[in-house]
């Protein structure tokens, strides 16, 4: 499927967030983000859709879709915490996703095909209305 005009609204309300600093518990441009706050506020300001606020009830939303299945906007999980659906970020085509990584890093685009990811892949969602 191409990206539709969602969906590139949903990107570019991502991309226009690389370089904000990762905050623990922060769901704000002002404040800083978390993985969950990042992926919530995009949505919400790029599509006007409220998703759960931690990366765990986020992985319930919407429906699975295979890794060969991806598709810019959908939502990727990681375990990187020894928890399932301990971390998410939001997918952008070739292999790329965009996320908040952890403390004292920034919003940055990343590979799905480097290591440590692949090997914490946990599974994949698109959102309804994405």
């Amino acid at each position: 499927r191409q990206a539709g005009e969602g969906v590139q609204n949903l990107i570019d309300s991502a991309l226009g967030l690389v370089g904000i600093r990762y905050r623990r518990g922060g769901s704000s441009v002002a404040n800083g983000f978390d993985c969950s706050g990042f992926v919530v506020h995009v949505f919400r300001e790029g599509l006007g859709l409220l998703l759960p606020r931690t990366s765990r009830n986020i992985s319930l939303a919407g429906t699975a879709v295979a890794l060969s299945e991806l598709v810019p906007g959908d939502l990727v999980f990681f375990n990187t915490r020894r928890q399932a659906f301990s971390h998410v970020g939001i997918y952008l085509g070739d292999n790329r996703f965009v996320h908040a990584p952890r403390t004292g890093q920034q919003v940055r685009i990343e590979d799905l095909r480097e290591r440590y990811w692949a090997t914490r892949f946990n599974g994949a969602r698109r959102i309804e209305g994405a």
